[in-house]
């Protein structure tokens, strides 16, 4: 995890990442998207491949560098930990309930009511 969280700490790696997201690319082209020098490019590369983020093949002479989504997993459930409801959170929610409840009581209840007016009714009649 502490391999990975470092890889994805300088925000040229982060670019490389979502750029690998969509497509398997070559790293000329992966270099051409950035204003630092193709060797800069290759050393995050590097950095990406040895933490395992990005795995690479070779096709004829180009290196193709792909996305290995899977190593997020781990760090992904760390950091989970910090996404959940704060306690307000919680309580807006439990409010939500009670009013969606309150709702559909209140509607049982004037159906009830017209139900027992129409049987009314129609004691009146017979």
């Amino acid at each position: 995890m502490d391999e990975v969280a470092g890889a994805i700490a300088d925000p040229v790696r982060r670019r490389i990442l979502v750029m690998l997201r969509e497509e398997r690319l070559p790293a000329g082209e992966i270099a051409e998207r950035f204003a630092i020098s193709r060797p800069a490019v290759s050393r995050h590369l590097r950095v990406l491949r040895e933490s395992g983020l990005v795995a690479d093949e070779l096709v004829g002479r180009r290196r193709f560098y792909l996305l290995r989504a899977e190593r997020f997993a781990e760090l992904a459930g760390w950091l989970a930990q910090f996404a959940a409801p704060a306690g307000w959170e919680r309580r807006l929610d439990a409010l939500e309930t009670e009013v969606y409840r309150t709702r559909r009581g209140r509607a049982r209840d004037a159906v009830a009511e017209r139900q027992a007016k129409n049987d009314e009714n129609q004691e009146n009649i017979a």
